[in-house]
């Protein structure tokens, strides 16, 4: 799985209902190609999903952006946001991580939960 694959557009973006019908455990990450801080973020967030891969799990680059439904209904106002959802609802959340540790952290928390 990896950390560097294109953020979905508009588009291929799925809906709250969509998101919140997901089974299992999903990080949604919301930023865009362009943003500085997303950019720096993808060497730890890469980091974070390989240490976390052992177990089934999915990772959705959403390109946000005003006006974007899937971003405002989750309240993002600064990229890169990375929110992990099991079962459609929302466990953690992180804003522009700086350490890959943070994340493992909470995904394996996540994923050792009941």
């Amino acid at each position: 799985m990896s950390a560097f694959k294109p953020y979905l557009s508009a588009l291929e973006t799925p809906g709250r209902a969509e998101v919140e019908a997901l089974r299992g455990l999903t990080l949604l990450e919301f930023g865009t190609e362009w943003c500085g801080h997303c950019r720096a973020a993808q060497p730890v967030v890469a980091q974070a999903l390989a240490q976390a891969a052992e177990r089934p799990w999915q990772h959705i680059k959403i390109e946000d952006g005003p006006g974007r439904p899937l971003g405002r209904s989750y309240r993002v106002r600064l990229w890169p946001t990375l929110v992990l959802l099991r079962d459609g609802q929302e466990l953690a959340r992180w804003v522009r991580p700086s350490s890959p540790e943070e994340l493992v952290k909470g995904i394996h928390s996540a994923l050792d939960a009941p």
